[in-house]
């Protein structure tokens, strides 16, 4: 919705990774993402989603779109029309493809796997799920253990103080 294409993202960051090579900085760019925007289909949420993976970019947040009076995006929401041109435009609507729209940019996380698996089928692509380097999720769940592993960890700690710095060492190796 009038924002500019991909390839001025990747050549502004091109060019700021130069700078900071030059200049001997190490800034980072945290891009603002917003799901279920009007104009927003599934089909151009996959779209980011396999742009954010082929980036090796895994954003920590992602916000729905909220109307906030004023804007050309809440006047799109609320009549479904661009008010310069008259042209209907989709906006997404429903709770369930407003979920499914933020998962599919948070595909990497466990709990958002049956949302994204469930939006990659509707959208008719399947070919995005299984085991190869192109696909968003396996085919198949994987189990995650470490969480337990960690708490039990935490309360053999909590139960004998006399470990806790063996223990802590242990969680810190781990990475938790």
């Amino acid at each position: 919705m009038g924002k500019p294409g991909k390839d001025v993202y990747i050549d502004f960051k091109k060019r700021f990774e130069a700078m900071n090579r030059k200049n001997r900085k190490k800034q980072f760019i945290i891009p603002y993402f917003i799901s279920a925007h009007p104009g927003s289909t599934l089909k151009e949420a996959i779209e980011l989603a396999l742009f954010l993976k082929s980036e090796g970019f895994i954003p920590d947040q992602v916000q729905d779109f909220y109307p906030t009076p004023g804007t050309l995006s809440t006047c799109i929401y609320y009549t479904g029309f661009d008010p310069f041109t008259s042209e209907e435009i989709y906006v997404p609507r429903s709770i369930e493809e407003k979920r499914e729209q933020k998962a599919l940019i948070h595909f990497h996380k466990a709990e958002n796997y049956n949302l994204v698996k469930k939006a990659l089928i509707k959208a008719g692509r399947k070919d995005l799920i299984g085991n190869g380097k192109n696909c968003l999720i396996p085919e198949y769940r994987k189990k995650i253990r470490h969480r337990r592993k960690t708490r039990l960890l935490w309360k053999k700690i909590q139960k004998n103080p006399d470990n806790r710095e063996k223990k802590g060492s242990q969680l810190r190796k781990q990475g938790r």
